[in-house]
């Protein structure tokens, strides 16, 4: 049986259970009903049938027009959104898989691009038209595109459970790079929609503004005062913080004035 994604994950065991049997819901639910595309829906951010007409249905919305910089996962269901954001003009940042690098972020200029904006926004093709650039490196963000894999209508989300993008969001908060004035949508099947309520939340998750599936789009009615990101160190595991370089530098800066003033 594979590993979960939040196995090195902190917080209460009772709340990530919890989320743990929602995911494989909403995995099932896109299994049963055949709308997820290969590899299929288990253990990632799936991947589903109308990836690109939610791209479309995004694209017709203020707020892909008013953007001029767009953060995006580099998961597959949201490569349509990427590949949109260069046609677009619009400058991309897309992290690199699991934060892994020391330079954990990819910068495509869509007037400098190796290939077409549909390969140069995969993956693979990032590595010959990205620069790979550090947080300091990115300028503010006007929108923020998540992958997810259950999402509600109040605004709260549920990745895989590796909480990736709760770390970059709170890392970019963190730089002055995204504030309150930045929206956060993403894309994603409608059976990955549930009613408000259902998705049980960490201090560190993050609300979404926008979610845009192939059909609809529903403006989340977020209960409460949207909190600022930040990077939650009593939350983070010391095998998480080992897994990621940009985490080890934070975390050795943020030490460094305690130790001057000893």
């Amino acid at each position: 049986m594979p590993v979960r994604h939040d196995h090195d994950a902190g917080g209460p065991r009772e709340l990530l259970d919890r989320k743990a049997g929602l995911r494989d819901d909403v995995w099932a639910a896109l299994t049963d009903a055949k709308v997820a595309r290969f590899p299929g829906a288990y253990n990632r951010i799936p991947n589903f049938v109308g990836a690109e007409a939610a791209a479309e249905r995004l694209r017709e919305l203020d707020v892909w027009r008013d953007a001029r910089t767009v953060k995006a996962n580099p998961d597959s269901p949201q490569w349509p959104v990427r590949q949109r954001a260069l046609e677009d003009g619009k400058t991309l940042y897309m992290a690199v898989p699991r934060l892994a690098e020391d330079k954990p972020f990819f910068l495509l200029d869509p007037a400098h691009l190796a290939d077409a904006p549909r390969t140069a926004s995969s993956i693979k093709g990032a590595a010959r038209s990205a620069r790979a650039v550090d947080v300091e490196e990115l300028d503010a963000v006007d929108l923020v595109v998540t992958g997810c894999v259950a999402v509600s209508e109040d605004g709260a989300r549920l990745g895989k459970g590796g909480g990736f993008s709760d770390l970059e969001l709170a890392v970019a908060a963190e730089a002055g790079l995204v504030d309150a004035r930045t929206r956060i949508v993403t894309t994603v099947h409608d059976l990955q929609v549930v009613p408000a309520g259902v998705i049980p939340r960490a201090e560190h998750d993050f609300l979404l503004d926008v979610i845009v599936t192939p059909t609809r789009v529903v403006a989340a009615r977020h209960r409460g005062r949207r909190r600022s990101p930040r990077v939650r160190w009593d939350e983070l595991t010391d095998e998480k913080i080992a897994a990621i370089p940009l985490l080890q530098r934070l975390r050795g800066s943020a030490r460094e004035p305690s130790a001057r003033h000893r």
